[in-house]
């Protein structure tokens, strides 16, 4: 009888550990642990649906089972049973293993040790594994959180009534409060826009429609000073909690803005005046023609150029020309309407703006006449520069445009219409007509040929004979002639101005003189032609050339002549640096070359350059020689410049000369060489050999 109590005792018992083993299980089943019990053989004897889920098998293919069927179950099931720790309570990075998922990638798991180090258990027992991945996560997300809330942009959390919870120190550098200060206080009303009532409900009303908003705010820190900042606000709901939180993201663009500002100044801002530029005035003249309300109403546009700039720049120093432009921009603004704008749009040349003139052209003329009128007065008036009065006057093209009018055209024709006024004289102003337009489209067109006349090789010279007096032919001028295509042979009258405007005299320039040089090296084995020079001009604009000298050197040392019998003629005009001048002219005299001093008597410093430069000879101006015998007053100078020149060892030729009395005048005077229609009109290069032939 006590045998079958004890064996019903013991089936109780046993009955009791498998009921409790199955509750076991299914705790294991609801828990999110990997739970599975191995025996000694290595089979399954047990297993919950999280570690299958992980190991990548089903329950059916594993228990009773030492390995599953599928490759990566079974890997993961091998892995699983090497990497089973022992029998140790330490929580050590040894217990971490990783298993593939179906979609090829590592997940990491840590195992569980479910019993004291002191007790013994059979390898039938339960092991149990965590999944770390969620956890790492976790840990990632919570360690970028801290890097971002530590960053450069200030960052504040709310919480859903608008109260600040926590703040950088970004934020609190950009407001000037401190997190503790921050803290409780109102976001948009304490912090932010505490004065912009507006703006104010036009963020609330965003963070209720759409969750956040974002934009520019100008706003004070807590001492006072300024900052722009951009401002993101975010409304961010919590998963487990019906209330949200809001973020504020604030970047300081303070310095940004100024430097777009000085970046806008500068790209439409005239640095010296702090008047717009032409880019400004383009802009400015492009909104007025697009958005006025009155399309029959005028407008006019003034095309300003000082007079005597470039001289108060060269002889006074840039310092004091930038003193001039500035206040020429305060007389300017001072002179016009308020409404009006004034520009400067090029070195000494301003624009200005008039808006809104009468309906009625003539009366627009008037009133646009009135304030050039004006302006004209104001620049008229000295100018205090420093220690220096400086008084320079300005011509002025007045351009009457309509409202359907181009903007490039506005300013263009009121550009033509200033240099006519230039034509007229100086101190005045011009009104555009359309006839300038036709002259300066002739002008641009004769440019563009010009500049492809040395490459067609349409340019030629000739030479127009120098006699002395005994009639032979002492030297010729070489002259430069156009064999235009369509226009014939044009002189140098009706191009030369416009090589000058172009800087296209400077290529010609050398051009000419090469060629110079070439026909003096061919004449050089001819006795009839080998001991005439030849003379040819230097304009301005090649003489201050700042490789003149250099390159005077190469032509003439290439072409391999005697450098005497060539002559180059100046003008006065290129007088104003005398010690300039005389430097080159001293360093082109080592290759023997002569120089002529052009139109002598119409200068201002003629006596100054024949004392001071190496001069070999004079060229009277024609307009002296043509009115000598009917002018008594030309005759006298005439007489005291040929006078003049002998005391001071130089020769003298007279240009212009077309009758027989003026020779026989000039003879008188002790003049010994003559140059004119007298005796011929330039003449090219085969006509001028047999002209020497017949004559010599």
């Amino acid at each position: 009888m006590n045998e079958i109590n004890s064996i019903n005792s013991d089936n109780h018992l046993l009955d009791e550990v498998v009921s409790l083993e199955h509750q076991v299980e299914d705790l294991f089943e609801l828990s999110g642990l990997g739970a599975y019990r191995v025996s000694e053989d290595g089979t399954c004897l047990s297993i919950n649906s999280q570690a299958l889920k992980w190991i990548g098998c089903s329950r059916e293919s594993i228990i009773g089972r030492k390995s599953p069927a599928s490759p990566i179950a079974n890997t993961n099931w091998q892995i699983l049973k090497n990497s089973q720790p022992p029998n140790s309570n330490e929580d050590s990075e040894e217990h971490i293993f990783g298993l593939i998922d179906k979609g090829g990638q590592q997940r990491f798991f840590h195992f569980l040790n479910a019993f004291p180090p002191s007790e013994q258990h059979s390898s039938h027992e339960r092991s149990i594994i965590f999944d770390l991945s969620e956890y790492r996560q976790q840990a990632e997300r919570q360690r970028i959180s801290s890097i971002v809330f530590e960053s450069k942009m200030g960052i504040c959390v709310a919480d859903s009534n608008g109260l600040i919870i926590e703040a950088n120190a970004a934020f609190s550098k950009i407001t000037g409060y401190s997190a503790h200060e921050l803290r409780g206080k109102s976001f948009d009303f304490s912090v932010l826009l505490p004065g912009n009532t507006a703006l104010k409900s036009k963020v609330q009303k965003s963070l209720a429609n759409k969750g956040e908003w974002e934009g520019e705010i100008r706003e004070h820190r807590k001492d006072g000073s300024s900052f722009t900042a951009w401002v993101n606000i975010s409304a961010v709901p919590m998963k487990h909690d019906s209330q949200s939180y809001y973020v504020l993201c604030v970047y300081d663009i303070t310095a940004n803005k100024t430097s777009q500002e000085e970046i806008h100044n500068l790209a439409y801002f005239d640095s010296l005046t702090q008047l717009p530029n032409r880019r400004k005035l383009n802009e400015t003249l492009s909104n007025i023609l697009s958005t006025t309300p009155r399309p029959d109403s005028h407008g006019a546009a003034l095309f300003i150029d000082l007079n005597k700039f470039k001289s108060l720049n060269d002889t006074r120093g840039h310092r004091v020309g930038d003193m001039l432009l500035i206040e020429v921009g305060h007389r300017l603004q001072n002179t016009v309407r308020a409404v009006d704008t004034v520009a400067r749009v090029g070195g000494d040349e301003f624009v200005v703006l008039l808006e809104d003139l009468s309906e009625d052209m003539p009366k627009a003329t008037h009133e646009a006449n009135k304030i050039g009128t004006k302006i004209l007065k104001a620049l008229a008036r000295p100018f205090k520069l420093g220690e220096i009065q400086f008084t320079c006057g300005a011509s002025i093209g007045i351009n009457i445009f309509g409202y359907d009018d181009l903007v490039h055209d506005v300013i263009q024709h009121a550009d033509m219409a200033m240099y006519e006024a230039k034509k007229n004289g100086r101190n005045s102003l011009c009104f555009y007509n359309p006839e300038m337009k036709a002259s300066a489209t002739a002008h641009a067109n004769l440019e563009q040929e010009l500049g492809l006349a040395l490459e067609l090789e349409q340019l030629a010279v000739f030479f127009q004979p120098q006699l002395n007096s005994k009639d032979e032919i002492y030297s010729a001028e070489v002259l430069l002639r156009w064999k235009h295509a369509t226009r014939g042979i044009l002189k140098p009258n009706e191009f030369i101005s416009v090589a000058e405007e172009s800087g296209l005299i400077v290529p010609i320039g050398f051009w000419v003189i090469k060629e110079a040089c070439k026909q003096i090296r061919q004449w050089t084995t001819d006795p009839l032609f080998s001991k005439i020079k030849l003379a040819v001009n230097v304009s301005a604009r090649q003489f201050q050339d700042p490789g003149f000298v250099k390159k005077i050197f190469q032509i003439v040392q290439t072409s391999g002549i005697n450098g005497s019998m060539l002559i180059l003629e100046l003008t006065e005009s290129m007088m104003h640096d005398i010690n300039q001048v005389r430097e080159k002219m001293e360093k082109i005299r080592e290759l023997g070359i002569l120089f002529s001093l052009d139109d002598f008597g119409t200068g201002y410093s003629s006596l100054s350059s024949l004392i001071q430069l190496p001069i070999n000879q004079l060229k009277i101006d024609q307009m002296f020689v043509k009115n000598m015998v009917a002018n008594s007053g030309d005759a006298i100078v005439v007489k005291t410049i040929i006078a003049m020149a002998k005391s001071l060892g130089i020769n003298v030729i007279a240009e212009g000369l077309e009758t027989q009395q003026a020779r026989s005048l000039l003879h008188e005077m002790g003049c010994s060489l003559y140059q004119g229609y007298l005796f011929s009109q330039a003449l090219p290069t085969q006509d001028f050999e047999n002209f020497v032939k017949h004559r010599n």
